[in-house]
């Protein structure tokens, strides 16, 4: 989504086999998850010569919570921390009400953060991804 945020327009999109070799992501694999992300109405798909994926909205529309909620749910934020089937409040594990709290804070961060500032995070130099395969530099 960054890579995306960071190279598209509403005049370029990005190509599904630009952003699997620059990421070295398998693109049949890449595929899928995008289009859950177009789906989900998080991205748009235009096929064609200048065809690729572009946001769908903009970037400071979508936080780091509807991408997750997208791709894998939120159980995440509902789960034990040490991965006990049964584990609540009634039924505590034995890391129970330490997890609960920092489940709880990471949950407000990505439903707080959105991808713009990521991107300019990024455009500064404040942040730093490798938006390239490192095989290649």
């Amino acid at each position: 989504m960054i890579y995306i945020a960071l190279h598209s327009s509403k005049e370029e999109h990005v190509d599904l086999k630009q952003i699997a070799s620059e990421q070295d992501i398998p693109k049949h694999f890449l595929s899928k998850i995008l289009q859950i992300l177009v789906k989900h109405k998080i991205l748009q798909s235009m096929k064609g010569p200048k065809g690729g994926f572009r946001l769908n909205r903009p970037a400071n529309e979508i936080t780091l919570i509807q991408i997750i909620e997208a791709i894998d749910g939120l159980d995440v934020f509902n789960q034990c921390g040490i991965g006990f089937k049964k584990c609540d409040d009634n039924h505590p594990c034995p890391i129970h009400y330490e997890f609960k709290p920092v489940r709880a804070r990471v949950e407000k961060l990505f439903r707080e953060k959105t991808l713009q500032e990521l991107t300019e995070e990024i455009e500064s130099g404040e942040s730093f991804v490798s938006l390239t395969n490192p095989l290649r530099q």
